[in-house]
């Protein structure tokens, strides 16, 4: 995610907290900003499904939700050279959305994927969000596939 200046955190933000786990592997929490970050970059976090909110996180490891930040990331590139695997990848991601608490609406797959212009990846869905038009792109970033919503491009044609 790239942002401009430092983002700051209020009482009541959808949060997403990305982090390693004990075993090596990724671990994803959703939840709320409980209160102000404190000076030492530390904030406390109430997580989904844990009413007491005392979980303290470092600032840095969490970001914002919203339809652009809920990502899937996959370290299988071969997902995206199977028609019918690259077409799983929209529920996995509504999947993901729902986890967030985002309102994802009229979700219309592109059939088995149009490939990009970059032919790095494919544009798999059509959606809206907060009554906004998003394409749902899987993208190959390095060894990994990422899929995440994003604005169309203006050459793509807009659906009405």
């Amino acid at each position: 995610m790239t942002t401009i200046g430092p983002i700051i955190f209020r009482a009541g933000d959808r949060i997403c907290w990305k982090a390693t786990g004990d075993d090596g592997l990724p671990l994803r929490r959703y939840g709320f900003i409980s209160g102000r970050p404190n000076p030492n970059g530390r904030v406390v976090v109430m997580f989904d499904g844990d009413l007491k909110g005392e979980t303290v996180v470092a600032v840095k490891e969490i970001e914002p939700v919203s339809i652009m930040t809920v990502d899937l990331v996959i370290d299988d590139l071969e997902l995206l050279n199977d028609p019918t695997l690259r077409q799983a990848l929209v529920g996995l991601w509504s999947s993901e959305a729902e986890l967030a608490g985002l309102i994802v609406e009229n979700i219309v797959q592109l059939g088995t994927g149009v490939r990009d212009v970059t032919g790095l990846g494919y544009a798999l869905a059509e959606l809206h969000s907060a009554g906004e038009l998003y394409v749902l792109r899987a993208v190959i970033d390095a060894e990994y596939i990422t899929v995440r919503a994003d604005v169309p491009r203006r050459f793509e044609r807009q659906r009405r």
